[in-house]
């Protein structure tokens, strides 16, 4: 019997397992309701008078600032759960289309599915953004959208070699941000109000001012393309200034994640690979640092090429929250693949290999649990200051249960 010319499947990489499970139980769990908690004045009134008040005011100040999303500008922990799990669709390419070449399916095939799978994650990113409307919310700034958009994008620059992609990268960013510059900015008599911001907003200043709140060149495309779909009211804004072409600048995320994947792939040693990965996330964040001066630690300046903002996708913050994603990799990747240290990460894979599951349960279940628990528990299980917390502690643990469970029954929601 002649042996079988396919290529392997390539080995599951279990540090990108834990990384994506770690991620998802973070965006599953609200915060552990850390940011409630830390802004309760019982809470933080507890050590006043004390030697410890100005230490226990600044721990739950760190807190409550890092599990939600800064207003404009800036970085958080929570800000890096999306554009981590942006990157690891890019990381995980690699390893998803090697299998499927090994299954024996041919380039026309695999490009189908690209498209089917883009085409799902759109309409699911709408449908649970639909959720508890009375009509459809067609809109495509969630994290399933923006990936489904990107796609096929992506996949058009799986194995085109590092030079290539490095250049597209450069395209799409500065072909980005020129799209920005050359935007007009609003007039000294534009209504800020009548587009959701604040009279007390910190406006942007100087060059940084074509990335202002709801008055730059992606709002102005909103307000233009969402009115395509039936809507029972115009739109005018997104409320936490979010544009559908976040898409595009992703892109760039997504293939910084695609050029760690092939590293990961390749034969070099697991000592290169995981130095190569801290060198490129080192460059990413001084890149990030150099462009704007807003988000220097200890210090600031008042100037900026392009300002770091989460929510609309600058090129600098896909370059700087990129590093810390190279970061995260890298120290997943060395403690479990290198290593060898596995055991601690198993309640992480279990998450990381239902992602999709773990994401729509957080997305249409998380009130129902939460309401089942106080049904069935105690009444007052989430009362008291310390209530958020428990609450999102409960909820996120019967989540991994069904993880769990989903996992020893080998079942797994793929698209």
């Amino acid at each position: 019997m002649s042996q079988s010319s396919s290529p392997e499947k390539p080995a599951r990489l279990v540090s990108l397992d834990a990384y994506r499970g770690f991620v998802m139980l973070a965006m599953a769990s609200a915060g552990l309701g850390l940011a409630r908690v830390g802004k309760s004045a019982e809470i933080l009134e507890r050590f006043d008078q004390t030697s410890c008040e100005s230490a226990w005011r600044s721990l739950w100040g760190f807190l409550a600032y890092q599990t939600e999303h800064v207003p404009w500008i800036g970085c958080s922990f929570w800000d890096l759960i999306q554009p981590s799990f942006m990157f690891m669709v890019g990381v995980a390419l690699p390893y998803s289309y090697a299998r499927r070449q090994a299954l024996g399916e041919s380039s026309a095939q695999r490009f189908a599915h690209v498209l089917l799978r883009s085409g799902i994650l759109i309409l699911l990113g709408i449908f649970l953004s639909s959720n508890w409307n009375d009509h459809t919310n067609y809109t495509f700034v969630n994290v399933l959208t923006q990936i489904g958009l990107g796609y096929p994008i992506l996949y058009l620059l799986l194995g085109r070699g590092f030079k290539v992609q490095l250049a597209a990268v450069a395209t799409i960013l500065v072909g980005y941000w020129y799209a920005f510059y050359q935007h007009p900015l609003p007039g000294p008599d534009f209504d800020y109000a009548a587009v959701g911001v604040p009279a007390d907003w910190e406006f942007l200043s100087g060059l940084a001012a074509h990335w202002n709140k709801n008055a730059n060149f992606a709002s102005e495309f909103d307000q233009w393309f969402l009115n395509l779909f039936p809507r029972p009211e115009p739109f005018v804004y997104n409320n936490g200034g979010y544009q559908t072409l976040n898409f595009i600048p992703s892109i760039a995320t997504m293939t910084f994640g695609l050029m760690a994947g092939e590293l990961l792939r390749s034969q070099r040693s697991p000592q290169q690979k995981v130095r190569r990965l801290w060198l490129a996330g080192a460059i990413c964040l001084a890149l990030g640092l150099a462009v704007d001066g807003h988000i220097w630690p200890f210090v600031q300046f008042d100037w900026s090429i392009a300002p770091i903002v989460k929510r609309i996708w600058t090129p600098s913050w896909a370059v700087f929250s990129s590093g810390w994603t190279f970061w995260m990799l890298a120290a997943f990747y060395w403690i479990i693949d290198i290593r060898g240290w596995k055991r601690w990460a198993f309640p992480l894979v279990v998450v990381g290999m239902n992602s999709i599951a773990m994401y729509v349960m957080s997305q249409l279940m998380k009130p129902w649990i939460g309401k089942s628990l106080k049904t069935h528990i105690s009444p007052h299980l989430f009362d008291g200051p310390w209530g958020p917390m428990v609450q999102a502690s409960s909820v996120l643990f019967v989540m991994w249960l069904i993880c769990l469970w989903m996992y020893r029954q080998k079942i797994f929601v793929r698209i």
